[in-house]
């Protein structure tokens, strides 16, 4: 009997010291930030030039094969596209005249649109796109084809405003609805793409100007097909200006919108 009685008083004792036990404490919030990444890598020539001194190339054009290389990394669904620009943001910006100014005839506002590209890949993730042409893929058209628009780049005025559903983009599209859209995240690092094929974060850009003879750029136009050649603005027997002519082409990587 004494020793369970004893027993007893030691687990009493025992749970007693235990109960009984001091603590401290400190305590460290862990914090993470995701913030949303997305980095272009663009491998270009500082200046594209496209010089016409020869006959055949005002009727066959001249054609710049890739010579922009576009890279994407993005942790973010996003949206790639290209804009054409300039001080007035429709026509070309002359920086000089030659031959007096080439005639009574002769027109100095050459349309954005004379600028045509050429991507590869084709957008992969245009479904609710509404233009005639969701991107730039198709193929450039012979020379002697009238094309109006099929290539001819988006321009804007205002080149940080998002296109349209009825404009061209080099991937992803006007519109939120996953997996349609716009392209899921990811980088051109580390996506693997099928065999004989690029990623969807991997683009290569070819230029053409086809100014035709005499200078009117007959493929000139609008995504809806609207001409925006010379004549078709300006009237009949009206053409390009000689001289030197900039613009500025702007590829805009954004969160999609």
């Amino acid at each position: 009997m004494k020793k369970v009685f004893g027993l007893m008083v030691g687990m009493f004792l025992l749970s007693g010291l235990t109960f009984g036990q001091l603590i401290d404490e400190k305590n460290v919030t862990v914090t993470m930030d995701l913030q949303p990444v997305l980095q272009l890598h663009m491998t270009t020539p500082d200046q594209i030039d496209f010089t016409f001194d020869e006959i055949k190339d005002y009727y066959g054009g001249i054609i710049k094969y890739a010579a922009t290389i576009l890279k994407v990394s993005s942790s973010v669904s996003w949206d790639l596209y290209a804009v054409g620009t300039s001080q007035g943001g429709q026509f070309w910006d002359q920086q000089v005249s030659y031959s007096n100014g080439g005639g009574a005839n002769s027109i100095a506002n050459i349309p954005l649109s004379a600028l045509e590209l050429h991507q590869y890949e084709p957008n992969q993730y245009d479904v609710n796109a509404t233009g005639t042409q969701t991107d730039y893929s198709a193929t450039f058209a012979p020379a002697q084809t009238l094309a109006v628009g099929v290539n001819s780049i988006y321009y804007s005025a205002t080149p940080y405003t998002i296109p349209g559903a009825d404009q061209k983009y080099i991937q992803g599209h006007n519109g939120t609805i996953a997996g349609q859209d716009g392209a899921p995240g990811g980088s051109y690092l580390s996506s693997i793409a099928p065999s004989g094929t690029f990623s969807d974060y991997y683009f290569t850009i070819d230029y053409r100007i086809l100014p035709g003879l005499p200078a009117i750029f007959p493929n000139a136009g609008l995504n809806d097909g609207t001409a925006e050649d010379i004549v078709s603005v300006n009237g009949v027997s009206t053409y390009a200006e000689p001289g030197v002519y900039t613009m500025n082409v702007k590829y805009i990587l954004l969160e999609d919108q």
